[in-house]
């Protein structure tokens, strides 16, 4: 993006020297050509490099690259580390290629990763296996900035050839290597830092933090929609700012239309830390870690910069790419961009039979004291436990609930079916579990947004309605639903089942109405979709569900649901 000689004065805002000066920024054809103090003067505006989002996964907004950004800068984004590996899942390296296309139709600052766990487990069906040697392709090419988060850490712990690979060949290219470690701490943190792991953005707790950060890495303060750590981490922006930066990680298009990183700036402004740390936690560290070709309001950068007045209640009010406006006063003033919709989707409708499971015969055998009722036997099983706010769950056990010889949902105890259906093949077995957490007192919501493989996860109330919600995802090839109150809603998400190619502010007012919906239902999450997508994460403990069973990410094993049985 070109323009000509143009300038602007305010408080500039230098990062490196860690001073404001009054001053005027001069640029012409996207770079900066001069900063001009001008001592005496008095501004309430600041000029600012631009803010950039450390950890995100772009199909999280349900978007396309080009239309993500659109709304982004409205917030002062200029650019996004971005790990494609949603889509690879779904298309493997087209998946990539796709992102890369639609994201070269912005001039928006897109680093894209190359996906490092690709499926992310092999306890997993996915669309799509990107080997050592398809990952070393990725590495070896200019627009790709890094290797994505390294989510089989015990695979990195364990010495796997093929993980130690792709850490390799990121080295040989001289390009950082995201780590991905919940709850790990002491001598395995240490190793895992060791094997090649610059940083981790799933730390939920300050002494986990500032162990990796005393094993050599940075740690990125996540807050989105389902994950929110910054609380839990805000202590770092005092201790250790030069070792922190700010990310999403996921953010649902309700959240993203608005706010993005500078919520987490006006929070940590808010709390006392101090505004040139904070400012460079959000701008300056992710572009020198990441090495990033954005401005950072130096003499020959890239004209990228945000303008925002006061401190404590900060607001945008412009964003610049290159020189040329692209927000302001609230409004992108980005064009939208048409976006072609590849997907793969093979599964066939389902019936109300398939969600049905039969209580295991020895169980009852092993079990007879656990509970009678009308001479039924209730079987102690594996509870999958959501926890609000987080994306690491529970492996509860309590009693399950039986009619006539099946386990079935228990909404008076919030005991709910979760259920994970294969996408990638036309018809195979349903995966089914238990879980609690939803709240759900009626009803189900199902998604084909389901980390990392993005198989169907639903979660309802009754049989019924489990089916109906998957039916209507499936019908749609891809999308979120809400069955409930007589009524079914669905949004839509052609694009592999991730992403609309529709205009992000009436995907946010859909995605808006499916929340309001699935909350009426009687769930009390914060944000019911983007929690459901992570129920079937097998990286991230405890317990889990994939289209191939129960699944413990701390005994890294499949688990039985009822006591005495295999995995189901």
């Amino acid at each position: 993006m070109k323009t000509g000689r143009n300038s602007l004065e305010g408080n500039v805002i230098d990062l490196h020297a860690r001073r404001i000066y009054p001053g005027r920024v001069e640029w012409e054809d996207g770079r900066i050509t001069a900063l001009v103090p001008l001592p005496g003067r008095r501004f309430t505006r600041q000029i600012c490099p631009g803010f950039v989002d450390a950890h995100i996964h772009i199909e999280s907004s349900l978007l396309p690259p080009a239309e993500f950004a659109r709304h982004a800068v409205v917030h002062g984004t200029v650019a996004t580390v971005s790990d494609p590996h949603e889509i690879a899942n779904v298309l493997g390296v087209a998946g990539v290629d796709y992102m890369l296309g639609q994201a070269a139709r912005s001039p928006f600052n897109f680093c894209f990763g190359a996906p490092s766990c690709v499926p992310a487990t092999l306890f997993e069906t996915a669309g799509a296996r990107l080997d050592s040697a398809a990952v070393a392709g990725l590495l070896s090419r200019p627009e790709i900035g890094y290797l994505s988060e390294v989510m089989n850490f015990p695979g990195v712990l364990a010495g796997d050839r093929e993980l130690l690979a792709m850490i390799a060949a990121a080295k040989v290219a001289g390009k950082p290597v995201d780590g991905h470690a919940p709850g790990l701490r002491g001598a395995k943190a240490r190793a895992y830092a060791a094997a090649g792991i610059h940083t981790d953005h799933e730390c939920f707790t300050l002494p986990e933090a500032l162990g990796k950060i005393r094993a050599g890495m940075k740690i990125l303060i996540r807050e989105g929609s389902a994950a929110r750590n910054f609380a839990a981490l805000e202590p770092l922006l005092h201790s250790n700012p030069g070792k922190c930066m700010f990310c999403c990680d996921d953010l649902h298009p309700d959240l993203l239309v608005k706010g993005h990183i500078d919520r987490h700036v006006r929070r940590a402004l808010k709390g006392g830390a101090d505004r040139l740390e904070v400012l460079r936690c959000a701008c300056l560290n992710p572009v020198e870690h990441y090495r990033l070709g954005v401005g950072l309001l130096r003499v020959g950068d890239p004209a990228d910069f945000i303008v925002f007045e006061g401190w404590r209640d900060l607001r945008v009010l412009s964003t610049w790419l290159r020189g040329a406006c692209v927000a302001r006063d609230g409004r992108s003033l980005l064009p939208r961009q048409e976006a072609e919709c590849p997907n793969a989707f093979a599964a066939r409708e389902r019936s109300v039979a398939d969600f049905a499971l039969p209580q295991c015969a020895r169980t009852a055998a092993k079990l007879p004291g656990h509970g009678r009722r009308g001479g039924s036997v209730f079987p102690r099983i594996h509870i999958i436990g959501a926890i609000r706010g987080q994306l690491a769950t529970e492996d509860l056990c309590e009693t399950a609930a039986v009619e006539g010889g099946f386990l079935v949902a228990d909404p008076s105890r919030d005991l709910l079916k979760v259920a994970v259906i294969n996408r990638y093949v036309e018809s195979a077995p349903v995966s089914i579990g238990f879980i609690r957490g939803f709240g759900l007192k009626r009803g189900a919501i199902a998604s084909s947004v389901a980390h990392d493989s993005h198989n169907i996860v639903a979660v309802g109330a009754d049989d019924a309605s489990l089916c109906r919600a998957v039916n209507g995802v499936i019908r749609s090839r891809g999308g979120l639903s809400v069955v409930g109150r007589g009524a079914a809603r669905v949004l839509p998400l052609p694009i592999a089942g991730l992403m609309s190619p529709g205009n992000g502010a009436a995907v946010a007012r859909s995605y808006a109405a499916l929340d309001k919906a699935a909350k009426a239902l009687g769930s009390t999450l914060d944000a019911p979709f983007m929690t459901l997508a992570f129920m079937a994460l097998l990286v991230i403990p405890d317990l889990k569900l994939s289209d191939r069973g129960l699944f413990s990410g701390k005994r890294w094993s499949f688990v039985p649901l009822q006591d005495g049985a295999g995995p189901v």
